[in-house]
Order: C-alpha cells, then sequence, then structure tokens
C-alpha cells in the first residue's frame, strides 16, 4: 500500500532532483523511493558492519587460530 507525504526540500535539491529523474526517464516518486530503499540499506549495513567490529574487539582472533587456513592464501603462478 501506498502513502502520499509531504516533504521539504531545498530548491537546488529539487532542481537536482527533477533533472535527474527526466534523464532517467523516472518520476520523483520512483526516485525517492529508491534513494530512500538505498539510504535504508546502507545504514543497516553500517549497524551490521559495527555490530561485526565490536565482535573481534569483544573477542579478539587469537594468535594461531586461522593458521590452518595459511596455505589457502598461497595462490600458484601460471606456467
Amino acid at each position: 500500500m501506498m502513502k502520499t507525504v509531504q516533504m521539504t526540500i531545498d530548491e537546488e535539491l529539487l532542481k537536482a532532483v527533477d533533472t535527474t529523474v527526466r534523464d532517467l526517464g523516472t518520476s520523483r516518486s520512483a526516485f525517492l523511493r529508491d534513494a530512500l530503499q538505498q539510504a535504508l540499506k546502507q545504514l543497516q549495513i553500517a549497524a551490521m558492519e559495527r555490530q561485526h567490529i565490536a565482535g573481534y574487539e569483544r573477542y579478539p582472533v587469537e594468535p594461531g587460530e586461522f593458521d590452518v587456513w595459511q596455505n589457502e592464501q598461497i595462490w600458484e603462478k601460471a606456467a
């Protein structure tokens, strides 16, 4: 279900959006929906990255923990 919303936007930004949507052959609404979805996805990714970093800060990698994978990182040169 779609909802209609009103928003306040700077004139210069609106001009840039209008130029872009004209060039893309889309509408303001579609462009802004896509932009909002991408912004939300980026925020979600940033939150997961912070979680990942916090996990490694709480439980740092121990010396030797990944030694079993050391040989997997060596690439043979093609003949």
